[in-house]
């Protein structure tokens, strides 16, 4: 377990590995860990052959786009991991915005940690852990930006950031999240800082108060979204009345 003086995170303590293609960031990442990699590593790569999102859906990862992993070993006590998502999300959302014109539409969080431009996906962003054999646990941020090439036929509106007026290229992209990441992990500290983040979060949370469906693996449920509670649980207003404390799920706004 990573000791108090590792705790705090600033831009100089991270390492990149820039690849020109490769079948999955998150996979090189896991492979890296796996062989011993201390984390603290990024992985980028120009385009992915076998890209993925959450629950094993195909990730688009053409040229154009950035792609980008963090590896983090121990990064926080295994109560505490529930929140990363949510800074993760506040970091990704701050560097979206920062690339974005002024007259862009608004970016904002949707739960648990996709950013929307205007109400369209613009980023994906999947966290795999593992428990490695010398007993260390990698734990990986797959980020993937969408910033000259959208899916085809994708199940929600999408965008990209060449949509919205912005013309960064995926290395300056990379730049501003390098830097942000940072900020946000440094926020948050081993979880010891979710209040902030959580505050973070709800500035820019997506459809506070809107009727949404909750699909989960075995349901789906109706009702209102509610917000967050201080641990990242998404609070559930059922048509019924009652508030559902959720922990994973697919949200869609009706």
């Amino acid at each position: 377990m990573a000791s108090d003086m590792n705790s705090r995170k600033s831009p100089a303590d991270f390492r990149h590995d820039a690849l020109q293609g490769t079948s999955s960031t998150n996979s090189v990442c896991l492979e890296r860990a796996r062989a011993g990699d201390p984390g603290n590593l990024w992985v980028t790569a120009e385009r992915q052959t076998g890209g993925r999102g959450r629950r094993g859906r195909p990730w688009v990862s053409e040229a154009g786009n950035l792609y980008a992993s963090l590896l983090l070993i121990d990064p926080a006590p295994m109560d505490r991991l529930g929140s990363l998502p949510l800074a993760v999300a506040v970091a990704v959302h701050r560097t979206v915005r920062g690339v974005l014109p002024l007259a862009a539409e608004p970016v904002e969080i949707k739960w648990p940690n996709d950013i929307l431009i205007g109400r369209k996906k613009t980023c994906g962003i999947l966290i795999e852990g593992e428990a490695l054999p010398d007993g260390r646990y990698a734990l990986v941020i797959g980020i993937g930006i969408n910033i000259a090439v959208m899916p085809d036929n994708p199940m929600y509106p999408v965008t990209c950031l060449r949509q919205q007026g912005s013309m960064v290229s995926p290395d300056e992209l990379f730049a501003h999240l390098y830097a942000d990441m940072s900020e946000a992990l440094d926020v948050w500290n081993r979880g010891k800082g979710v209040r902030e983040i959580t505050a973070r979060w709800r500035e820019f949370a997506c459809g506070v108060g809107e009727k949404i469906t909750v699909n989960l693996p075995d349901r789906s449920i109706l009702g209102h979204f509610s917000g967050i509670d201080d641990n990242g649980l998404l609070m559930l207003e059922t048509e019924d009345g009652r508030i559902m404390p959720i922990a994973a799920g697919d949200v869609f706004f009706r």
